[in-house]
Order: structure tokens, then C-alpha cells, then sequence
């Protein structure tokens, strides 16, 4: 173990809802610390699930679904950067990191992004659409898939967050709040 004490902090929300600005804000919070990010979407599996949308019927690659990502890497990259003393800070932001439990076990602290279905949705499109993707597929599949997901296992997982944050507005005061928390626990033995 390194001599570096090393706090986690793990970001989840729905897509759309901020989960990716709101850590770059709280990096720059903490920009006198040594910072490590782990974004959950790059360990998605090669090959998905493939399931077939409760409502519709359609089958799709399901990239909404815990089974998506390979959550034993993430675990144990998590732990090992931990462990490791290699910074001060991991913030760990995904989708699913308040849903598994291997991750909730390695957190010293739990945030939810709250955003409302509407604006996340309108958030999805414009960033999709950027990419190039069309507005009858990437609704389609947010309909068929992603707001099922959402509600099957994103949603719940605001049980496990310590601390609520509003997607809407990024609050000053509480990037303010958790840089105190940092400051704090970093300086508890």
C-alpha cells in the first residue's frame, strides 16, 4: 500500500444527466490534489447483451444493462488504484457505480446526479446526433431500452448515494460542500 491516502468518490446518474461535467467540475475543485477518474463507459464489453425491448419487442444491444460493462475489471482496477497510494483522489463516474456492489464497497463517498427525464433525453439527442446518429434511432432505442434500464436500475441506485445533486444546475455551494468533505477526510488518519 502506498503512503498516499487515497479517498473514492463515486459519481452515478441516468444518461444525460451530467455524471461527466459534474466530475470535470469537481476536478477542477480539487485541482491542488492528485486526481485519478475512472470513467465506467470505458469498460464496456466488446459485445453487449443482446435483449429484446419490453415493449416494442425489437432486439437491440443493451448498453443500459449491468451485464454491459466488464464490472470485475472496474472493480479491480478501482481497488488496485486504491490501494495502490498512486493519488489522492479517484473519482470513479458511470452509469451503473451506485448499482454494483463492488464498487459501493470501495467508495468513501456516494453522489447521484438528479436530472429530469425530459432534460436528459434532450441531452442524449443533441450529444448523439453530433455524433452523427439520427433522431428516429437514437429516440427509438431510448425508448425501447434506455429509460427501461434507467428505471429497472439506475433509478434505485439513488438509495445508495450519500449526497443528491441537482443535473439541472451545478450548484457552487455544493462543489464548495465537497471540497470541505475532501479536505476533511483526507486530514481524518
Amino acid at each position: 500500500m502506498g503512503d498516499v491516502k487515497t479517498i473514492v468518490i463515486g459519481i452515478a446518474g441516468g444518461t444525460g444527466s451530467g455524471k461527466t461535467t459534474f466530475t470535470r467540475h469537481l476536478q477542477e475543485t480539487l485541482a491542488e490534489y492528485s486526481i485519478e477518474l475512472f470513467h465506467m463507459d470505458r469498460y464496456f464489453k466488446e459485445r453487449p447483451p443482446v435483449t429484446v425491448a419490453p415493449f416494442s419487442g425489437r432486439e437491440f444491444e443493451d448498453h443500459n444493462h449491468p451485464d454491459s460493462f466488464r464490472m470485475d475489471d472496474f472493480c479491480r482496477d478501482l481497488e488496485q488504484a486504491r490501494n495502490s497510494g498512486c493519488c489522492q483522489v479517484i473519482l470513479a463516474e458511470g452509469l451503473m457505480v451506485l448499482h454494483a456492489q463492488c464498487v459501493r464497497d470501495l467508495l468513501d463517498l456516494g453522489i447521484f446526479i438528479d436530472t429530469m427525464a425530459d432534460e436528459r433525453i434532450v441531452r442524449r439527442l443533441r450529444r448523439n446526433m453530433e455524433r452523427g446518429l439520427d433522431f428516429e434511432d437514437i429516440s427509438q432505442f431510448y425508448l425501447d431500452s434506455v429509460r427501461h434500464r434507467h428505471n429497472e436500475f439506475v433509478e434505485p441506485s439513488r438509495w445508495h448515494a450519500d449526497i443528491v445533486v441537482n443535473g439541472h444546475t451545478f450548484s457552487e455551494r455544493a462543489l464548495k460542500m465537497l471540497r470541505l468533505w475532501v479536505i476533511d477526510a483526507l486530514q481524518r488518519p
